[in-house]
């Protein structure tokens, strides 16, 4: 590799990462992700810093957990004075580009994208807060229902169908246009999809795929709802549970769907992968693959995400560059770590912000260093009351809140979370070490009351935004037609040549 690698980051929304525990699972149709996998250092045991969609791109894109960027759900504002990797690359002369969803709440939709192709898919501003003040209210019009569920099959076009096409499209687009070599900077362009975040809703050329599939039931059937855990009930209640009957034909065609548009996200990863190919940039490009968080996908029960266990949290990463060896490494690792990583092969020094950064590079890991830091995750948004957060080391998961019981499991020897041990008396020494770590990694009890304050005062400013003459803060792609194909003010000689690749003679 010659100069500064451009940077490729396929980033999809909602995906389980327990489907990917090695790349793809084989039996998914997923031939693009499957051949990106054997190329990749593959982290088998990454978790999102938050089950939903605004936190965790936050903190994805900035290595700092909620509390600190204070993205606690989908309409917290995400602050410009905090540096993305975006930032750390433009300024170390990247050009920075954005195709698709990143679920930026504020009047900045950009945070250090210096180009953005598409709008958003959700709103920008903060009709979606919750309010800890009305424990319990279920606000119908924004909240998750058991709907997607029971609407399950096929259609040929949906919002997200038609979303994701031009996310594809466009980003393709723009791979075709840096071949061009109008501009010299090395690149970082993220490509950002909505699927398989539900409706579960598929093209029939994808569901066909999966007619005699094995994996249409979940491993660990549905609780009666009193079987389960507080947060989990708040769950079920926040996703209007009891106005739906949930059959297993329900169960079954939901999961087909969900894996039918991995396949589809496949295919429009395989359109930019392609260009890639053909314009003769993949040699000297990272490329990365990640989720924002995952899907319960029907497990005990519980479908989409905001729950701690693992179909919500896992989430796939992998990751290929000329200077990391293809394979599997099973450490638990973050969401937390894609910047620092990204500014470590980038050749860019990040100690500037190194005391306000929850992630750590994944590049020692690929060299067969250990880490001893604890994976941390936190949620304080819809279906919770208080904030919850848990930590992941070794084999083991922890979760706190202050308003339920603790929770301990063992994955290793119990991987789909049947068995609490936090109350064991053999496990009473790792509850109890467990516990302290909370303590000292967290204040919770100022955790919990800037949730809140951030609540009242966004309710506030939104009350008052949506008097008098409204301005979006929506992301409003520009195009200039003066500037696109052939005008009068070009040479058509020269548009010709310089926009041909390659050139030819």
């Amino acid at each position: 590799m010659t100069g500064k690698p451009n940077i490729l980051v396929f980033m999809v929304d909602q995906l389980n990462g327990t489907l990917f525990p090695d790349g793809p699972a084989d039996w998914l149709h997923a031939p693009n992700l499957k051949a990106l996998a054997a190329r990749s250092t593959r982290f088998a045991n990454t978790y999102t810093a938050s089950p939903l969609c605004a936190p965790a791109r936050a903190s994805y894109m900035t290595g700092q957990l909620p509390h600190r960027t204070r993205v606690y759900d989908n309409a917290a504002e995400f602050a410009s004075d905090i540096p993305t990797y975006a930032h750390h690359l433009r300024r170390a002369g990247y050009q920075t580009t954005l195709s698709g969803k990143m679920h930026f709440v504020g009047p900045d939709q950009l945070h250090g994208f210096e180009e953005r192709l598409t709008t958003d898919i959700y709103p920008a501003d903060f009709g979606w807060t919750p309010d800890y003040r009305k424990p319990g209210e279920r606000i119908d019009w924004w909240y998750h229902n058991l709907g997607s569920v029971t609407g399950a099959g096929v259609a040929e076009i949906s919002n997200q169908m038609e979303y994701d096409d031009e996310v594809a499209y466009h980003a393709t687009r723009k791979v075709y246009d840096l071949a061009r070599g109008n501009d010299d900077r090395p690149w970082m362009l993220t490509v950002s999809f909505t699927h398989p975040h539900d409706p579960y809703v598929a093209r029939s050329k994808y569901w066909d795929l999966y007619e005699d599939c094995e994996h249409l039931l979940p491993e660990e059937p549905a609780l009666p709802y009193d079987a389960h855990d507080p947060h989990s009930q708040r769950i079920f209640d926040a996703n209007d549970w009891r106005e739906y009957d949930i059959t297993e034909s329900d169960i079954r065609r939901a999961r087909r769907a969900y894996f039918a548009n991995i396949s589809y996200l496949d295919d429009k990863i395989g359109e930019v992968m392609e260009a890639l190919r053909t314009t003769r940039q993949e040699e000297n490009t990272i490329i990365a693959f990640l989720s924002d968080h995952g899907d319960m996908l029907g497990e005990k029960g519980l479908w989409f995400k905001m729950s701690l266990y693992e179909g919500s949290v896992r989430v796939p990463l992998m990751i290929s560059a000329p200077d990391l060896p293809a394979g599997r490494i099973d450490t638990p690792v973050s969401s937390l770590d894609v910047t620092p990583t990204f500014a470590e092969l980038a050749g860019i020094d990040l100690s500037e912000i190194t005391p306000w950064t929850d992630g750590e590079s994944l590049v020692p890991l690929t060299t067969g260093a250990t880490r001893d830091t604890p994976v941390r995750i936190e949620y304080a948004a819809e279906a919770s009351y208080a904030p919850l957060v848990a930590l992941r080391e070794g084999p083991w998961k922890y979760v706190h809140c202050e308003l339920d019981p603790p929770q301990l499991f063992d994955l290793d020897a119990d991987p789909r979370e049947a068995t609490n041990l936090a109350q064991d008396p053999a496990h009473a020494e790792t509850a109890a070490r467990f516990a302290a770590k909370v303590e000292e990694l967290w204040n919770i009890a100022r955790f919990d009351a800037e949730v809140r304050q951030s609540q009242a005062r966004r309710r506030i400013v939104y009350d008052a935004l949506r008097n008098g003459a409204y301005y979006p803060w929506d992301f409003q792609p520009l195009q200039k037609a003066s500037e696109r194909f052939m005008r009068n003010h070009m040479d058509l000689n020269d548009l010709e040549h310089s926009q041909r690749f390659p050139r030819g003679d």
